[in-house]
């Protein structure tokens, strides 16, 4: 049995920590996109939570922590019939999200570095059908810390799937965001509650700055 990690600072270790940016693409994030275009959602917090992302990419890679990028595409022929039948019941029959090779699923102010993983999912969870599972266990990760849109879709089918994988969740609540604001503190409430750590940008970002210190000391 491994060890129970017991406090943020072991949980968050970046010799067994993954981030995963989910869904920073046009078509979530954009002014023009789905979101803002066909739902009528206001995205503007999406360029600050943009730039925090940022400031936490640095930080990981710098640190060792294994960034992972996950990128929907959600064409018609890739979605399972219950998605479609709830399109048909929410009066979007046929309406494509990140299409593929789309203005829509490209990302949104940032992306990934040469070298970095990417997992191209076509459901909420980043777990289901792809190969996430095998990129974690094959780099030794513990702990999935999350950032990206939306809080209470896919980050959190993404979360409550990694905890069933056996994996610790961090949720820095300043580097996920969500277009309904009851639901995203939601998430974070059933997080903090049930699922794992609710932190912040800063903290994480402190916490793996000196682990780097301390290793070269």
């Amino acid at each position: 049995m491994q060890q129970i990690l017991t406090t943020l600072s072991e949980r968050v270790s970046p010799a067994h920590t993954a981030l995963l940016v989910i869904d920073m693409q046009n078509d979530f994030c954009a002014e023009g996109g789905h979101i803002h275009r066909v739902k009528g959602r206001d995205v503007s917090v999406c360029k600050p939570l943009a730039g925090r992302i940022a400031k936490l990419l640095a930080s990981a890679r710098a640190s060792g922590v294994l960034p992972i990028w996950v990128r929907a595409i959600y064409d018609t022929k890739y979605l399972a019939p219950p998605v479609l039948a709830k399109q048909i019941d929410n009066g979007a029959p046929g309406i494509v999200v990140c299409g593929e090779g789309t203005w829509g699923a490209e990302y949104f102010e940032i992306a990934p570095e040469p070298g970095e993983f990417e997992v191209i999912k076509h459901r909420f969870s980043a777990f289901s059908c792809t190969e996430l599972d095998n990129i974690l266990r094959d780099h030794g990760i513990r702990t999935l810390v999350f950032s990206g849109v939306q809080t209470n879709i896919c980050v959190e089918s993404t979360l409550r799937d990694g905890l069933m994988h056996g994996y610790y969740i961090v949720v820095p609540a300043d580097c996920v965001a969500s277009d309904d604001q009851r639901m995203h503190e939601a998430t974070l409430t059933n997080v903090g509650a049930l699922f794992g750590d609710v932190s912040d940008g800063d903290t994480l970002q402190r916490l793996w700055s000196q682990t780097v210190r301390a290793a070269a000391e």
